[in-house]
């Protein structure tokens, strides 16, 4: 008697997709960045603009190169070399407010990058307010008209200009640093999606049936 069998050979072959190896041996869940509440990023940003626009005030009038008047029976006039002075607050308000912005603005946008777009006018207006707060305080301690004190100097004294901003210009020096330091780090930061990995290893072919064994 002849017997035919047909005998099927299940080769067993490993998964070509394998779960990457848990980088938690515990087996936790990763925890995810999350952005602070509004509230405190806000609170966080005005804080350190406005302590920032203290200082840069009192800077602003401590330092800034005035203008000297020369009183005589007219009043007040100044020389050819007073004249290249007559601008130096605005100046002295242009270098200070936008390096303290581009250094608080750039420390600030990184701290708040997980708002995405919206860090970038949380510190717009941080730098707007440190920018206020900056003439505000500068004008306040230093700002001095100059008519009462020409008329009680007498011929031959030398009378400092007011401490002032002759154009708004360099107010928005604030603004300019902060968001070039925004610009710069984003950019230095930017990164392409990254792009999903395409499968390189082919599903097995199906073994060929095992020839009849008779």
């Amino acid at each position: 008697m002849r017997h035919t069998v047909d005998v099927s050979q299940e080769s067993s072959q490993p998964s070509p997709y394998v779960a990457p190896p848990s980088s938690n041996p515990f087996g936790a869940p990763p925890v995810e960045d999350r952005p602070l509440p509004w509230a405190k990023a806000v609170l966080v940003t005005v804080a350190v603009f406005l302590v920032a626009g203290v200082v840069a005030g009192w800077a602003w009038q401590e330092f800034s190169p005035l203008a000297q008047y020369t009183v005589d029976e007219q009043g007040g006039a100044l020389g050819e070399e007073q004249m290249t002075r007559i601008f130096g607050p605005d100046g002295t308000f242009t270098s200070i407010g936008f390096l303290t912005a581009l250094v608080l603005g750039g420390a600030l946008f990184w701290w708040l990058r997980n708002y995405g777009p919206w860090s970038v006018a949380i510190v717009a207006l941080g730098a707007c307010l440190g920018s206020g707060i900056c003439w505000g305080v500068g004008m306040l301690l230093g700002h001095d008209p100059i008519e009462p004190r020409l008329q009680a100097a007498r011929p031959g004294d030398l009378v400092a200009a007011p401490l002032e901003l002759h154009t708004w210009t360099p107010a928005a020096a604030w603004l300019v640093g902060a968001s070039l330091a925004c610009a710069v780090i984003a950019a230095a930061t930017w990164r392409a999606d990254p792009v999903a990995p395409v499968a390189t290893t082919s599903q097995p072919a199906a073994s060929d049936p095992a020839p009849p064994v008779h």
